[in-house]
């Protein structure tokens, strides 16, 4: 059992960096399979995932160094367009980290726009556990 906690955590830290990893995907099978316990899962996805824009949160302090490296997470397009957003809405567009496109480039120009860490943490990690508790009551859903 402990496996699939990890297995559910390592996608969902990836699925928030570079990799294309879909973590919603892995946690609505192990719900609709009925595997783990529906909150400690909710609890894993919303961690793991965290600390993965924690990591891009990391890369955004070093950005003017890091960006014009072929492996960095974020085209220059969508930088600029989630920076423009950015500079706009100010932190709380945090709350939309797990939006696909822009979300990773929340985290990236909150690191860049030197954001207290602990602010962001909690603001993504709202944002992220309101995202995986719809696919845990949708998965719930489905079983009933």
């Amino acid at each position: 059992m402990t496996a699939l906690y990890g297995a559910l955590f390592i996608s969902a830290f990836f699925a928030a960096t570079v990799l294309p990893v879909s973590s919603e995907a892995v946690l609505a099978g192990l719900i609709v399979s009925g595997r783990g316990d529906p909150w400690l899962l909710l609890a894993v996805a919303t961690i793991g995932n965290t600390l993965g824009s924690v990591v891009n949160w990391i890369l955004g302090r070093g950005i003017d160094t890091l960006r014009t490296r072929r492996w960095f997470p974020v085209s220059p397009e969508r930088y600029e367009q989630a920076s423009r957003t950015f500079r706009r809405f100010g932190e709380w567009t945090l709350l939309f980290a797990w939006l696909p496109v822009v979300g990773d480039a929340f985290t990236i120009a909150a690191g860049a726009a030197r954001v207290n860490l602990g602010v962001f943490v909690v603001l993504v990690a709202i944002g992220k556990a309101a995202r995986y508790a719809v696919i845990v009551a949708g998965g719930l859903w489905a079983m009933a």
